[in-house]
Protein backbone atom coordinates (compact mmCIF):
# COMPACT_ATOMS: atom_id res chain seq x y z
CA UNK A 1 0.00 0.00 0.00
CA UNK A 2 3.10 2.35 0.38
CA UNK A 3 4.92 4.17 3.20
CA UNK A 4 1.98 6.90 3.17
CA UNK A 5 -0.47 4.21 4.00
CA UNK A 6 2.02 3.11 6.79
CA UNK A 7 2.02 5.94 8.35
CA UNK A 8 -1.72 6.83 8.65
CA UNK A 9 -2.23 3.57 10.44
CA UNK A 10 -0.77 4.94 13.04
CA UNK A 11 -2.73 8.15 13.39
CA UNK A 12 -4.48 7.33 16.27
CA UNK A 13 -1.43 6.66 18.59
CA UNK A 14 0.20 10.28 17.08
CA UNK A 15 -2.40 12.18 18.10
CA UNK A 16 -2.09 15.95 17.39
CA UNK A 17 1.82 15.93 18.27
CA UNK A 18 4.57 16.27 15.46
CA UNK A 19 6.72 12.59 15.17
CA UNK A 20 9.03 11.37 13.72
CA UNK A 21 9.58 8.29 10.92
CA UNK A 22 13.03 6.41 10.65
CA UNK A 23 12.71 3.77 8.02
CA UNK A 24 15.08 0.57 8.57
CA UNK A 25 16.79 0.48 5.12
CA UNK A 26 18.87 3.32 5.88
CA UNK A 27 21.42 3.06 8.65
CA UNK A 28 22.95 7.03 9.68
CA UNK A 29 25.91 7.43 11.68
CA UNK A 30 26.65 10.10 13.51
CA UNK A 31 27.73 11.54 16.56
CA UNK A 32 24.32 13.67 16.71
CA UNK A 33 21.60 11.29 15.70
CA UNK A 34 20.25 12.51 12.23
CA UNK A 35 16.46 12.52 13.74
CA UNK A 36 17.54 14.63 16.46
CA UNK A 37 19.36 17.05 13.73
CA UNK A 38 15.65 17.44 12.19
CA UNK A 39 13.99 17.54 15.85
CA UNK A 40 15.97 20.90 16.27
CA UNK A 41 15.13 21.75 12.68
CA UNK A 42 11.49 21.44 13.48
CA UNK A 43 11.96 23.45 16.94
CA UNK A 44 13.49 26.79 15.22
CA UNK A 45 10.65 26.43 11.94
CA UNK A 46 7.35 25.35 13.57
CA UNK A 47 7.18 22.57 10.15
CA UNK A 48 8.39 19.30 9.16
CA UNK A 49 11.61 18.50 8.17
CA UNK A 50 12.93 16.10 6.20
CA UNK A 51 16.30 14.94 6.01
CA UNK A 52 17.72 14.70 2.35
CA UNK A 53 21.17 13.63 1.30
CA UNK A 54 22.77 14.20 -1.94
CA UNK A 55 22.46 11.21 -4.07
CA UNK A 56 24.35 10.90 -7.89
CA UNK A 57 22.01 11.78 -10.48
CA UNK A 58 21.98 8.53 -12.36
CA UNK A 59 20.25 7.09 -8.75
CA UNK A 60 17.30 10.12 -8.59
CA UNK A 61 15.15 7.18 -9.56
CA UNK A 62 14.98 5.53 -6.71
CA UNK A 63 14.29 8.55 -4.22
CA UNK A 64 12.01 11.30 -3.30
CA UNK A 65 13.74 14.17 -4.64
CA UNK A 66 13.47 18.04 -3.45
CA UNK A 67 13.47 21.14 -5.72
CA UNK A 68 15.08 23.55 -3.33
CA UNK A 69 14.04 26.80 -3.76
CA UNK A 70 16.29 29.03 -0.91
CA UNK A 71 18.93 27.82 1.71
CA UNK A 72 20.19 28.55 4.69
CA UNK A 73 23.33 26.45 6.03
CA UNK A 74 22.11 23.00 5.69
CA UNK A 75 18.07 24.00 5.38
CA UNK A 76 16.38 23.99 2.05
CA UNK A 77 13.23 25.74 2.09
CA UNK A 78 11.48 23.54 -0.62
CA UNK A 79 9.39 24.50 -3.82
CA UNK A 80 8.54 20.99 -4.67
CA UNK A 81 8.76 17.70 -3.38
CA UNK A 82 8.92 14.77 -6.40
CA UNK A 83 8.15 11.07 -5.54
CA UNK A 84 11.09 9.07 -7.96
CA UNK A 85 11.55 11.25 -10.85
CA UNK A 86 11.78 8.82 -14.04
CA UNK A 87 13.68 12.08 -16.01
CA UNK A 88 14.77 15.65 -15.12
CA UNK A 89 15.04 16.03 -11.15
CA UNK A 90 14.84 19.25 -10.01
CA UNK A 91 18.18 18.37 -8.04
CA UNK A 92 20.15 15.16 -6.66
CA UNK A 93 18.74 15.92 -3.40
CA UNK A 94 17.36 12.92 -2.04
CA UNK A 95 14.62 12.19 1.17
CA UNK A 96 17.02 9.54 2.58
CA UNK A 97 14.42 7.69 5.26
CA UNK A 98 14.03 10.56 8.44
CA UNK A 99 11.45 12.40 9.09
CA UNK A 100 10.30 14.70 12.00
CA UNK A 101 6.32 15.36 10.84
CA UNK A 102 3.58 17.86 12.14
CA UNK A 103 -0.34 15.79 12.75
CA UNK A 104 -1.24 17.52 9.53
CA UNK A 105 -0.61 15.03 6.98
CA UNK A 106 -3.13 13.01 8.05
CA UNK A 107 -5.30 15.34 6.63
CA UNK A 108 -4.20 14.86 3.47
CA UNK A 109 -2.91 11.19 3.61
CA UNK A 110 -7.05 10.53 4.71
CA UNK A 111 -7.85 11.23 0.79
CA UNK A 112 -4.17 10.71 -0.84
CA UNK A 113 -4.64 8.84 -4.30
CA UNK A 114 -2.10 6.60 -5.49
CA UNK A 115 1.04 7.73 -6.88
CA UNK A 116 4.16 6.20 -7.91
CA UNK A 117 4.16 2.59 -8.23
CA UNK A 118 0.80 2.34 -7.49
CA UNK A 119 1.04 2.98 -3.51
CA UNK A 120 0.26 5.71 -1.10
CA UNK A 121 3.20 8.04 -1.77
CA UNK A 122 4.25 9.53 1.62
CA UNK A 123 5.79 11.91 -0.74
CA UNK A 124 2.71 13.14 -2.60
CA UNK A 125 0.94 14.23 1.05
CA UNK A 126 4.19 16.43 2.19
CA UNK A 127 3.78 18.22 -0.98
CA UNK A 128 0.31 19.09 0.05
CA UNK A 129 1.28 19.91 3.93
CA UNK A 130 4.19 22.21 1.93
CA UNK A 131 1.32 23.73 -0.19
CA UNK A 132 -0.34 24.95 3.05
CA UNK A 133 2.17 25.42 5.98
CA UNK A 134 5.63 24.54 4.59
CA UNK A 135 8.18 21.97 4.68
CA UNK A 136 11.75 22.21 5.39
CA UNK A 137 14.44 19.64 3.95
CA UNK A 138 17.43 19.40 6.08
CA UNK A 139 20.96 18.10 4.58
CA UNK A 140 21.69 15.95 7.62
CA UNK A 141 25.36 15.36 9.05
CA UNK A 142 26.62 11.35 9.05
CA UNK A 143 27.29 8.46 7.29
CA UNK A 144 24.57 7.17 5.45
CA UNK A 145 24.23 3.16 4.70
CA UNK A 146 21.78 1.45 1.84
CA UNK A 147 20.91 -1.62 3.23
CA UNK A 148 17.55 -1.64 1.53
CA UNK A 149 19.33 -2.78 -1.32
CA UNK A 150 21.40 -6.19 -1.34
CA UNK A 151 25.03 -4.62 -2.44
CA UNK A 152 24.43 -2.09 0.54
CA UNK A 153 22.91 -4.45 2.67
CA UNK A 154 26.44 -7.11 2.24
CA UNK A 155 29.01 -4.42 2.40
CA UNK A 156 27.22 -2.45 5.26
CA UNK A 157 27.39 -5.92 7.60
CA UNK A 158 31.18 -6.30 6.02
CA UNK A 159 32.04 -2.46 7.38
CA UNK A 160 30.03 -3.03 10.86
CA UNK A 161 31.85 -6.01 11.94
CA UNK A 162 35.09 -4.74 10.91
CA UNK A 163 34.51 -2.02 13.05
CA UNK A 164 33.95 -4.43 15.93
CA UNK A 165 37.25 -5.10 17.71
CA UNK A 166 35.59 -8.38 18.62
CA UNK A 167 34.70 -9.36 15.45
CA UNK A 168 37.46 -8.06 13.29
CA UNK A 169 40.15 -10.67 12.96
CA UNK A 170 37.63 -13.66 12.73
CA UNK A 171 35.05 -12.16 9.90
CA UNK A 172 38.79 -11.23 8.13
CA UNK A 173 40.24 -14.48 8.30
CA UNK A 174 36.62 -15.81 7.17
CA UNK A 175 36.38 -13.54 4.62
CA UNK A 176 39.99 -14.82 4.01
CA UNK A 177 39.12 -18.21 3.69
CA UNK A 178 36.00 -17.88 1.16
CA UNK A 179 38.15 -16.21 -1.05
CA UNK A 180 40.74 -19.36 -1.18
CA UNK A 181 37.61 -21.63 -1.56
CA UNK A 182 36.20 -19.85 -4.09
CA UNK A 183 39.93 -19.33 -5.65
CA UNK A 184 38.95 -15.89 -6.16
CA UNK A 185 41.93 -12.79 -5.76
CA UNK A 186 42.56 -10.76 -2.88
CA UNK A 187 42.03 -7.39 -4.62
Amino acid sequence: MGLGHAVWCARKFIGDEPFAVLLGDDIVQNEKPCIQQLAEQYEKTGCSAIGVQRVPYEQTQRYGIIDPESQNGRLYNVKQFVEKPKENPPSNLAIIGRYVLTPEIFDFLDKQELGAGGEIQLTDAIQKVNELQGVYAYEFEGKRYDVGETLGFVLTNIEMALKNKELQQDVLAGIHQILQTMKLPLA
